[in-house]
């Protein structure tokens, strides 16, 4: 699937920041760019000039490590300036190596260590339906994330308190740090799997915007189940050189020439 010109720039404003740290988690982060576009540009409730609003729907990107996807989005929808993206990981910078709430605007939660992401939206979730809040909370986790046990323990309770205003999408790109899922810990039948635990689960291209969108807003909300959506990705998506291979997972030193050459991939200078 060819990327349309938003989300090339969105993957552009992704190498500012990463030549500007010098270094981080690029496939990461680029597996997911066409989810958070979609959850930002058509989903999520939320005023970057007032980020705290009561009404806004919460969001956790519980894999930390793809921050630099998530700091491009925040930047494009004003939360703040996109120049601040050339300070990543630099010393008193807000744009950590993973997202700290209280720290980077629009982060809600502070994420990193795995499988904390999905527990963290359980409560989110059991809060507002207690205040009767209607404000919806949505978490993504890695694939490999997910083979961690507090995952399923908090699946297990999301099912249990029927918390229809939740909703996890799992960035399904099939490659981890160590290597691929299917060898370090293989997770199929994974949408059945989650079906199990209780939630509705529906599967989609995680880079067809069209599709992401519509699974997102087919749910019935009111369906007394909370919902998961599988998003099969590509780690490394829109640059040829790091697509499914490991080493780009993350890179402690990019050099002027790794910049350029993705820069070349990307377009638009």
């Amino acid at each position: 699937m060819n990327l349309d010109s938003r989300s090339l720039y969105l993957r552009r404003l992704i190498v500012t920041a990463l030549e500007g740290g010098g270094r981080g988690h690029l496939g990461s982060a680029l597996s997911l760019v066409e989810i958070l576009r979609v959850l930002y540009d058509e989903i999520l409730k939320f005023d970057p000039a007032n980020p705290k609003s009561e009404q806004r729907d919460r969001f956790i990107l519980s894999k930390g490590h793809g921050c630099l996807a998530l700091y491009a989005i925040l930047a494009d929808k004003g939360f703040f300036d996109p120049h601040e993206l050339r300070h990543f990981c630099r010393y008193g910078t807000f744009l950590g190596g993973h997202p700290e709430a209280g720290r980077t605007p629009g982060v809600e939660a502070s994420t990193g260590a795995l499988g904390h992401g999905l527990p963290i939206a359980v409560g989110m979730a059991l809060g507002l339906r207690l205040k009767k809040n209607p404000a919806r909370v949505y978490v993504v986790m890695g694939d490999g994330e997910i083979n961690e046990g507090s995952v399923w323990e908090a699946a297990m309770s999301a099912a249990k308190h029927s918390l229809d205003n939740l909703t996890a999408l799992v960035d399904y790109n099939k490659l981890q740090s160590y290597g691929p899922v299917d060898d370090v810990m293989p997770l199929e039948p994974l949408a059945d799997k989650w079906r199990s635990f209780g939630f509705n689960v529906s599967e989609v291209d995680g880079h067809d915007c069209s599709a992401l969108s519509a699974a997102l807003q087919a749910h019935n909300f009111a369906t007394g189940k909370p919902r998961l959506v599988v998003c099969h990705t590509v780690k490394g998506k829109g640059v040829p050189f790091a697509e499914n291979v490991a080493a780009w997972h993350h890179k402690s030193k990019v050099s002027d020439d790794d910049i350029a050459a993705m820069r070349a991939c990307l377009g638009g200078g």
